[in-house]
């Protein structure tokens, strides 16, 4: 099943959304600040994108910053918790195909696990 981690009011993600829409595919839509994650669900999509907690932290946010989260002595599971409890924290979007996964920046780069 195609899932994408969606923000609409994101303009990546609602060009990521269009695109696949647009071949035709109708992912399932994941409004991950309103259902943000669990712990589980988080490592299992770094598993599938091949990436470490930092690599998708949102580092522009306000939460950031106030979470004291560019400290590089933080464990992943110390940033995972932080991206569970603050989803805004996330990178978006990211879309699911299977056992593989794409962040969406740029959009066309979910084009390779479709």
């Amino acid at each position: 099943m195609l899932t994408i981690f969606h923000n609409p009011r994101c303009s990546k993600s609602r060009a990521t959304l269009a695109l696949l829409e647009a071949r035709g595919l109708k992912p399932r839509i994941v409004e991950y600040l309103k259902h943000p994650p669990t712990k589980g669900e988080l490592t299992a999509l770094l598993e599938k994108l091949g990436k470490r907690p930092r690599d998708i932290l949102r580092k522009g946010e306000e939460a950031y910053e106030a979470l004291g989260l560019e400290d590089p002595s933080l464990s992943d599971a110390a940033l995972i918790r932080a991206m569970t409890e603050n989803p805004v924290l996330i990178e978006r979007p990211i879309v699911v195909n299977g056992a593989r996964a794409a962040l969406g920046r740029p959009p066309e780069a979910v084009l390779e696990i479709l």
